[in-house]
């Protein structure tokens, strides 16, 4: 069995959105018939440099290669170019390729990825979500509005999730770290509090930021949030800085967690070695892959450090994420993303059932992707899947930022449950 066609789908999920702009899809097939899919995480580079850059990674090291072969595959990609380290946008390409080889040999065996990487450990999967406005919120007033993070909250706890996420303090800007304004501290306590008050002790709070902060920064705001009992504090300070992570995690009363821009186990040996992070978030689609993935959970696992996969992209990515989180004993939680075409991508075969995944029992990835469904949903747009705003914090007025992607205000809203009630 060898690897011999690639096909390759960026597919634009529909308004509102939630996932990014665009997900870029791959679809292997062997030269005895057999397909697997897999899905590159947002790279540095446009869709169409990625498709470039993809169709480059796997004629130069899977084409004709067997599936089984995903460690010699990864090495001849991380050594690309002389470099053996991480490259954010190859390891984009090559972590979707190989993510596919594992869903070939899924359905090759008949067995569940799960069932080739160790074996069961988790039947379920504790699931978290973000705060998504409701149908009778306005998208626009949704990002500043505690009210209305608290009633999304209390919806997503009604339902079965004891985790939720938010991320009240921006903006997310390519200058940099810097000092929070006080407006975005008040805003961030009061979210929190907020938050808190509606659900109680049922559910964690998951404190997401995105790299904005400075050291100094990030341990102001952490301690203003630290009275309401944040489960982490997400990527408090930028990627680039490894070893100030260590110096909020030993200021701040919170559990640090990072990880969605990491690439390769190496990025988070650091963190690890520092005590930077004790949570950590590989993006599947970036980070190398499913294989290299296990390896940073089993060396996790030596520093008392946990998983909770990171998702904001299609549901490929997501059923990947389920079949990692179904055999790692250190896992967290998994992210997850509700929408109805997150669903109708895959047929609804994974969902979150009372606020946990059940570990899927098919072949592969255990999805069927509707490859007519994501074709016909083609990404025309010129934005990257996420994208950092130029301007600077605002000192004078409030920082209003809806995501690396933000839906237009018009969009019609889907409920975090993609239009499904509890149990259904």
């Amino acid at each position: 069995m060898k690897l011999r066609d690639l096909d390759i789908i960026v597919t634009a999920p529909p308004a509102p959105g939630w996932g990014g702009r665009y997900w870029i899809l791959v679809k292997l097939t062997t030269d005895d018939g057999i397909t697997g899919w897999g899905e590159c995480y947002g790279a540095s580079v446009g869709p169409n440099a990625m498709r470039a850059v993809i169709a480059d990674v796997f004629a130069r090291y899977v084409e004709g290669e067997s599936p089984e072969n995903v460690e010699r595959m990864f090495r001849r990609a991380y050594s690309s170019g002389f470099t053996q380290r991480a490259d954010l946008t190859l390891m984009g390409a090559f972590s979707g390729l190989e993510i596919a080889c594992w869903d070939i040999l899924g359905k090759a065996r008949d067995r569940p990825v799960w069932a080739l990487m160790g074996g069961m450990m988790n039947e379920r999967i504790r699931a978290y979500s973000y705060l998504y406005p409701l149908p009778d919120h306005r998208m626009a007033d949704f990002w500043t509005s505690a009210e209305m993070a608290a009633e999304s909250a209390a919806d997503l706890v009604a339902r079965g999730y004891t985790a939720v996420k938010v991320d009240p303090a921006g903006p997310y800007t390519m200058r940099g770290g810097h000092q929070p304004a006080m407006s975005d501290i008040a805003q961030s306590v009061a979210f929190c509090s907020a938050i808190r008050e509606a659900v109680g002790d049922r559910a964690d709070i998951l404190f997401g930021t995105h790299g904005q902060f400075t050291t100094a920064g990030a341990i102001r705001l952490g301690h203003a949030i630290e009275p309401y009992g944040p489960l982490w504090f997400e990527e408090p300070v930028p990627p680039d800085n490894p070893l100030e992570f260590a110096r909020v995690a030993q200021a701040v009363r919170i559990p640090v967690a990072t990880g969605e821009r990491l690439s390769t186990r190496s990025e988070f040996a650091t963190l690890l070695r520092t005590g930077g992070a004790s949570i950590l978030q590989p993006a599947l689609g970036r980070v190398g892959g499913l294989w290299e993935a296990r390896k940073l959970a089993a060396l996790a696992e030596s520093f008392n450090a946990q998983i909770a996969p990171h998702l904001y992209a299609g549901p490929i990515e997501w059923a990947a994420n389920v079949q990692l989180a179904a055999t790692i004993p250190n896992l967290l939680m998994a992210e997850t993303i509700e929408t109805p075409f997150h669903d109708a991508l895959i047929g609804g075969a994974i969902r979150v059932e009372d606020g946990f995944i059940p570990a899927p029992g098919g072949p592969g990835l255990g999805i069927e992707v509707d490859e007519a469904l994501a074709r016909a949903h083609p990404y025309t747009g010129d934005g990257l899947h996420l994208q950092m705003q130029d301007d600077p914090c605002d000192y004078a007025q409030p920082n209003v930022f809806a995501g690396g992607a933000p839906p237009p205000d018009d969009a019609p809203v889907y409920p975090a449950s993609g239009a499904r009630g509890k149990g259904d």
